[in-house]
């Protein structure tokens, strides 16, 4: 199962302004760039959420499919506690064939502390 659609980042357009104009944090697996719009938290807009695993992680599409299903599952666990008014893409590296859920689980949460998403934490009290 997916993600709820208001909280799925689908056009390309809105992907490259992430890109573009996002601010970017890491981990050992994934890249995450992030995107606050002001006028979106105004509206309270739920935050969007986007995944990418390139062909240079694995040339299989299964394996690229799995590894999205994942990310998003994790993503799905942290939706009751994100901020409104975000765009995030989230982009696997090459060395994620071999991950599993609990790494991503881990490594979505360290990086969402970071960049100051979710409600109650800010980046200077955990790390």
């Amino acid at each position: 199962m997916g993600l709820p659609k208001q909280h799925r980042l689908r056009s390309p357009k809105a992907f490259q302004t992430v890109y573009n104009r996002g601010k970017r944090y890491q981990s050992s697996h994934l890249v995450m760039r992030v995107f606050f719009e002001a006028n979106l938290a105004e509206k309270n807009a739920p935050t969007q959420f986007g995944v990418s695993v390139s062909q240079k992680v694995s040339k299989k599409a299964v394996i690229r499919n799995r590894l999205k299903r994942q990310i998003k599952g994790v993503i799905r666990l942290f939706l009751p506690t994100v901020m409104p008014g975000y765009q995030v893409v989230i982009v696997a590296k090459s060395n994620t064939k071999e991950c599993k859920y609990e790494h991503f689980l881990r490594e979505l949460k360290e990086l969402l502390i970071k960049a100051e998403i979710i409600y109650g934490y800010k980046r200077e009290h955990i790390l």
